[in-house]
């Protein structure tokens, strides 16, 4: 039987997080640098705890204004320290309470960022190991971040998302463009199942695209998440696919 990840980026404050947990596998914690709180962080890990979900930092610019969302232009050495800040803040809570965290995923512009910057990705490739040598790294397939994590030795987990379009190279369409967001259910669903089973799926210039894909994304700060994830959770399960932590390198 076929297996994939699926992941969503939670504690960001829209209030959804025990609606979408029985739909997913892996959980994006929010660190407080563009969404979140300590408070929010606990309350979210102990619903992972719950159902099982795997419990992930998501470190991101600290940029509450634009929600994380704008470039900034920072050192290597800062994205190391305020990368590391947050993983230690999450990394600490969740030992308090008995547990501990499974993986990384950058957050907004500094995942797109280090998508295609090699000092940036590096950067944040030895904050996670020097935490935690054993955790995941989350990285846009075949991008830059995935290369950097994997020659510092770290396991990676090439990501896909349901709720984006991609342009021909692999990238994520920009949000600045109005075609950036998947809002069909049935669209987002198809793309999400084709991702599972290595099938190409269509790129914004209409080209069919093939990519790596161990863990799906679903963003938690939709309008319509919850209802999302439920259908792509329900889609994927109809076409004898597993959700569950698929094989990492």
């Amino acid at each position: 039987m076929m297996k994939i990840d699926l992941n969503c980026d939670l504690a960001e404050g829209a209030g959804i997080e025990a609606q979408i947990m029985p739909f997913i596998s892996s959980a994006n914690i929010a660190c407080g640098f563009h969404a979140g709180d300590p408070l929010l962080m606990k309350e979210t890990i102990q619903l992972c705890m719950n159902h099982k979900v795997a419990i992930g930092a998501h470190p991101s610019f600290p940029d509450r204004e634009n929600f994380g969302r704008t470039n900034m232009e920072l050192e290597p050495e800062q994205v190391y320290a305020l990368v590391t800040e947050q993983i230690l803040l999450l990394q600490t809570i969740a030992q308090d309470m008995g547990t501990s965290l499974h993986h990384v995923k950058p957050h907004g512009a500094l995942y797109n960022m280090s998508a295609k910057d090699q000092a940036l990705a590096r950067a944040i490739a030895s904050a996670v190991f020097d935490c935690n040598p054993g955790l995941i790294l989350f990285g846009l397939s075949g991008s830059i971040s995935i290369r950097e994590a994997k020659l510092k030795g770290l396991k990676t987990a090439a990501e896909v998302f349901a709720d984006r379009t991609y342009q021909d190279d692999g990238s994520l369409t920009p949000r600045t463009f109005g075609h950036a967001l998947i809002t069909d259910t049935c669209v987002a669903v198809n793309q999400a199942v084709n991702f599972a089973q290595g099938k190409p799926i269509q790129s914004a210039q209409g080209n069919p695209l093939t990519l790596n894909a161990e863990t799906i994304c679903l963003h938690g700060d939709g309008v319509h998440a919850v209802e999302f994830a439920r259908q792509i959770f329900e889609g994927l399960q109809n076409q004898n696919i597993q959700i569950g932590y698929a094989s990492m390198d």
